[in-house]
Parts: C-alpha cells; sequence; structure tokens
C-alpha cells in the first residue's frame, strides 16, 4: 500500500493524511522533539513552539484543529500537505528537512479571507 502512496504523490495526486497516517510523513518523525524557533524571512517575530510529532510545523497559520489534510507530497526529506479549515480558510505547507534539527518552511493559503505567504527556517533549541 505504501507504494500506491508513493506513486500517487510523484504523480501530483492528494493523499489523504487519515488514510496514509501508518506510512505517511515519516520524514517528520525523524525531527528532534523539543522546542523550536521559527524565523520567517521578512522581519516578522520569531516564534517558539513545541514540536512533539512534526505535525506541528504543517499548520502555522491555521492553529484550529479540524482542518482536513491531504499528503501531495512525502519524501525522505520533503513533505508536501494541503489542508482545509472550514470557515477559516486554507493552506499548503512544504517543509524541507535539513538535518533532525533544522527544517526550511514555505506556507501559503487563505486565513480568516486574508492571503498569506510564509517562508522561514525553523531550528530546534531547546526542550519544550
Amino acid at each position: 500500500m505504501a507504494a500506491l502512496f508513493g506513486t500517487g504523490a510523484m504523480l501530483g495526486l492528494a493523499v489523504p493524511v487519515l488514510a496514509a497516517q501508518g506510512n505517511g510523513l515519516a520524514m517528520l518523525g525523524t525531527l528532534t522533539k523539543g522546542e523550536w524557533t521559527i524565523k520567517q524571512r521578512g522581519g516578522a517575530p520569531d516564534r517558539r513552539i513545541c514540536v512533539k510529532s512534526g505535525a506541528e510545523l504543517i499548520q502555522l497559520r491555521h492553529r484550529e484543529s479540524g482542518c482536513s489534510q491531504f499528503i501531495v507530497e512525502d519524501g525522505a526529506a520533503r513533505v508536501t500537505v494541503q489542508y482545509t479549515c472550514p470557515g477559516n480558510g486554507y493552506g499548503r505547507t512544504s517543509i524541507r528537512r535539513e538535518t533532525g534539527s533544522l527544517v526550511q518552511l514555505e506556507s501559503q493559503g487563505i486565513h480568516g479571507g486574508m492571503p498569506f505567504e510564509l517562508t522561514a527556517e525553523a531550528r530546534r533549541t531547546g526542550p519544550c
């Protein structure tokens, strides 16, 4: 079944996260757990989050629960997830792993009726 998900991702097909939970987004599980500092390009203030599974990095603008997520790309060094939050917009986030404690983030979408774009570096900075 993992081969089917990999093939779908290569063809650009969205794969539901819940259906692929056992095999999907394994790269996020390789990230070091703890406090991460997100440094956005463009002068926004740094933000700190507690990373327990790596999935916390997917919806940085939409922190609410209840959003549906689809895996677009699920590689050893990069994942891309598209999500929709009913009544509050949607987004698409790509996370590129450099090391277990350093990733590059790109996210864009609509939040609260307004477009957003985020480009950032996230680094583990300590325990939660």
